[in-house]
C-alpha cells in the first residue's frame, strides 16, 4: 500500500542534535540548533513566565477550545510588540491578526492565504534565508526563488544586487524578510536600507511578507520592529509572522502570530476571516496553554517590563561572548578579520567556514555547527568560548 512513499532523510539541523547527542567527547559543544541556553548551559524558564504559569494554576482551570483566531489578549499582544500601541494601523483597525501555532504556522497560514488569493504570486527569499521559509511556501503550491542577500566575500550585504533584483519583481509577487536578526547570516539591512527597499517594494506593488523570530535579540524591542512599523507608515499590505519561542523560551509551547495590514476597515474584516477559515481547515484552533502565559505578561505592565528586561539579559549575553569569541580569534589567528561577528545581530553568525571546516571541528573537537557555517552563539558560555574559539582557529590556520 505504501511501497511508493518516498523516504525523509530528516531535518539536518535536527539531525544533526541527533549525532551531537551520540557524540561521547567530553568537551563536545552544540552550536547547531537555534535555541537560547543560559550561562550554565541550560534551557532557561523566564521569571515572569513562572509568575504566570502560577497565575494559571490557581486554581487549575478547564482547558474549553480557543477561539480559532486564538485569545484576545494574544492577539493585541501581537499587534501591541510589532506595530507600537499607538500605531494608527492599529486605531484605525486595519490590522488582521490571529493567534498561531509558532511562527511556523504562521507562515503556513499566510502562505495559504496567499496562494488562495493570489495564484499567481510568486515567493522569494533571501539568499540564504532559513530552509523552512521555502518548505512552507512551497508546501503551499506557490514558486519560490530567491534575491541577492549575503556576500561571502565581505560578510555583509549584496545590497545594490538585492535592490536591482527586487525592483524587477512583478505586481503581488511576495518579498519574504527578516527585520531582525538574519537567520541564517545574523546580518541586517539598516535603517536606511529598508527605507529604500520599502520604497521599490511600494513603487512595485509587491507583497512584503516579514518573518520576526527574535524581536528583542537585536538591539531593542522598538528598533528591532523598524522595517515592519516603516512599512505601516507606508500602508504597505503588510503580512507579519512573528513567534515568541526565543524571546519567552517558550519553545515547545508554539506562541506565534500572524498579521496582516490592510488598506481598510471592511477588507482587515474580511481578510480576518479568511485567516480564521484557514485556521479552521488545518488545526481548528490554537493550543491554550502558551497563549494564557503571553496574555497574562504581556497585559500585565509590570510583568511585560520584566520580561523587556528579562530578554535585554539575553541579548546582552550573546553580545558578551561575540566579543569574547572574536577577541580570541583575532589573537589566534591574526591576519584574518573578524569583525563581523560582532556586526552581525541576533543568535546565529555566519562564521564563513567552509564545509570542510565545519567537519573537522565536529570531528576533530566536537563542535557542531550547520553545514553553511551557522553558529548559534547562544550556546556559547564562559566555560566553553575560549574551547570553541581554539577549535575555529585550529581549522582556519591550515587555509
Amino acid at each position: 500500500m505504501f511501497e511508493r512513499v518516498d523516504y525523509y532523510a530528516g531535518d539536518p539541523i535536527l539531525g544533526l542534535v541527533e549525532k551531537f547527542n551520540a557524540d561521547s567527547n567530553p568537551n563536545k559543544v552544540n552550536l547547531s540548533i537555534g535555541i537560547y541556553y543560559d550561562e550554565n548551559n541550560k534551557l532557561p524558564v523566564l521569571e515572569c513566565v513562572k509568575t504566570a504559569e502560577q497565575r494559571i494554576a490557581n486554581p487549575i482551570s478547564p482547558r474549553p477550545y480557543l477561539p480559532m483566531s486564538g485569545l484576545p489578549g494574544h492577539r493585541l499582544a501581537c499587534q501591541n510588540l510589532l506595530f507600537g500601541a499607538d500605531a494608527p494601523v492599529l486605531q484605525e483597525k486595519r490590522v488582521a491578526t490571529i493567534a498561531t501555532i509558532g511562527g511556523s504556522g504562521a507562515l503556513k497560514v499566510g502562505a495559504e492565504f496567499i496562494h488562495e488569493w493570489f495564484p499567481k504570486s510568486k515567493c522569494y527569499v533571501s539568499d540564504p534565508t532559513w530552509a523552512n521559509h521555502i518548505a512552507i511556501f512551497e508546501g503551499c503550491d506557490i514558486e519560490v526563488g530567491t534575491y541577492p542577500y549575503y556576500d561571502k566575500s565581505t560578510n555583509g550585504i549584496k545590497f545594490d544586487d538585492m535592490m536591482a533584483f527586487i525592483g524587477q519583481l512583478h505586481k503581488h509577487d511576495v518579498v519574504l524578510l527578516h527585520p531582525c536578526c538574519h537567520n541564517p547570516t545574523g546580518t541586517d539591512l539598516t535603517q536606511a536600507q529598508w527605507d529604500a527597499l520599502l520604497d521599490v517594494i511600494k513603487e512595485r506593488e509587491l507583497i512584503p511578507f516579514m518573518d520576526i523570530a527574535y524581536q528583542g535579540f537585536g538591539q531593542d524591542m522598538d528598533s528591532d520592529a523598524y522595517a515592519i512599523r516603516k512599512a505601516a507608515e507606508m500602508n504597505l499590505p503588510l503580512f507579519v509572522s512573528n513567534s515568541f519561542s526565543k524571546n519567552l523560551s517558550l519553545y515547545g509551547e508554539r506562541v506565534g502570530g500572524l498579521s496582516v495590514i490592510c488598506p481598510s476597515i471592511s477588507e482587515a474584516e474580511r481578510v480576518f476571516g479568511q485567516l480564521v477559515y484557514t485556521v479552521r481547515r488545518i488545526y481548528t484552533s490554537p493550543p491554550s496553554h502558551g497563549g494564557r502565559i503571553l496574555d497574562i505578561i504581556m497585559n500585565d505592565d509590570a510583568l511585560y517590563q520584566q520580561w523587556v528586561g528579562e530578554v535585554y539579559g539575553m541579548r546582552d549575553r550573546i553580545k558578551a561572548m561575540r566579543l569574547k569569541l572574536k577577541s580570541v580569534l583575532e589573537a589566534k589567528v591574526p591576519a584574518r578579520n573578524f569583525d563581523y561577528i560582532t556586526n552581525q545581530n541576533g543568535m546565529f553568525s555566519f562564521t564563513g567556514l567552509t564545509p570542510e571546516q565545519v567537519e573537522r571541528l565536529q570531528t576533530e573537537f566536537g563542535v557542531y555547527l550547520i553545514s553553511n557555517s551557522r553558529m548559534c552563539m547562544a550556546g556559547l558560555n564562559v566555560d566553553n568560548v575560549d574551547y570553541v574559539a581554539n577549535a575555529m582557529a585550529e581549522v582556519l590556520k591550515v587555509e
